[in-house]
């Protein structure tokens, strides 16, 4: 028998089958059981469906690049590639109706444009492939601007965080860190620093980023660093009403494989190290202004000292307080002649 090529197998229930690569005796295998997951269930916008690199080469090097839960999903100047030779169907429905890439290569064919594309997902191949509402659109152009361009899929963040934690009830891990942070495009908190750049038309982010890789992650005392960088949107409210307005900027995201008390603290030192150095350097880069935040396990011991010291101090005063006024109060009574 031969396997169709595009096709489909339709079991009956409780049907079986079995394959050898024709040096074994059939009939003489050991049965066992083999179990098919639907592949009804796989999503576009699942992060931990798909792997970003900065070239082919290093895609087939596997050294991938670590990114916020939305931009490990496809952004909208990404190329997509399914590797020839293998089979995947996918649920492609978007809050947009539209995913939006710079090109697609699927069974060995790069699509660039709409209208090839649009004729292949009339083919069988393709309707057994993609399913959902959603359609693709192609620009074949690179981000026009060189201070980064937004990944573009903010307005399905929640289909993305959904099918993120699909397998864990909805439920992010928890940071164990005091006050943990929350980037922008990221579904979970977490431990480690964030840096905020405000930016001016000279700056050049994949310039920058080539500074902070050379510089500092490719240093061995920063092994064990991951780094992410990329232009943002967050909205901005006014005097703490809801948000009316946006502002772009660049987001450094920096993680540490520390554990416990030690966690996030060298990934809080290198973005102490690259502060130092945007005060040095940055305005040669274009960088305006940079702020740092920082959540760490050894924060989090400090806090919990600290606080402990001032509800100490504040039971203290209160203490001497409640005393005085009973003195006070004593005195008072004494004086009345109502205590004997």
């Amino acid at each position: 028998m031969y396997m169709p090529l595009n096709g489909e197998f339709i079991m009956a229930p409780g049907a079986g089958f079995a394959a050898f690569d024709g040096s074994s005796n059939p009939g003489c295998e050991t049965a066992s059981r083999a179990t098919f997951s639907t592949a009804q269930n796989y999503q576009w916008y699942d992060p931990t469906l798909w792997h970003g690199a900065t070239s082919l080469e290093n895609l087939d090097q596997e050294k991938y690049i670590f990114s916020v839960d939305e931009e490990r999903v496809p952004c909208q100047y990404d190329d997509v590639i399914f590797p020839p030779e293998t089979s995947f169907r996918v649920n492609i429905a978007s809050s947009e109706q539209m995913i939006q890439l710079r090109s697609i290569s699927i069974m060995g064919q790069k699509f660039t444009s709409d209208n090839r594309l649009e004729e292949y997902m009339q083919s069988p191949s393709a309707q057994l492939q993609f399913h959902g509402q959603g359609t693709f659109r192609l620009s074949n152009v690179r981000c026009p601007d060189k201070s980064g361009c937004e990944c573009g899929n903010t307005a399905d963040h929640d289909r993305i965080c959904a099918a993120l934690l699909q397998n864990s009830g909805n439920q992010c891990p928890v940071a164990t860190c005091k006050d943990p942070l929350k980037p922008v495009g990221h579904c979970c908190e977490i431990c480690g620093a964030i840096i905020s750049l405000e930016y001016s038309s000279n700056f050049d982010i994949e310039l920058y980023r080539d500074r902070i890789l050379h510089t500092f992650l490719n240093l061995p005392k920063n092994a064990g660093i991951q780094m992410a960088i990329s232009k943002v949107n967050e909205p901005q409210g006014f005097l703490g009403n809801a948000p009316h307005s946006s502002v772009s900027f660049v987001q450094i995201v920096l993680l540490d494989n520390k554990t416990g008390s030690q966690i996030g603290t060298h990934a809080e030192q290198l973005a102490k190290d690259i502060m130092g150095d945007i005060a040095e350097h940055g305005q040669s880069f274009g960088i305006v202004t940079g702020s740092l935040k920082a959540a760490t396990g050894s924060n989090w011991d400090a806090q919990r000292t600290d606080g402990h010291t001032s509800a100490t101090i504040a039971a203290t005063v209160v203490g001497v307080v409640l005393l005085l006024l009973l003195m006070g109060t004593l005195l008072l009574l004494y004086r009345k002649g109502i205590l004997r």
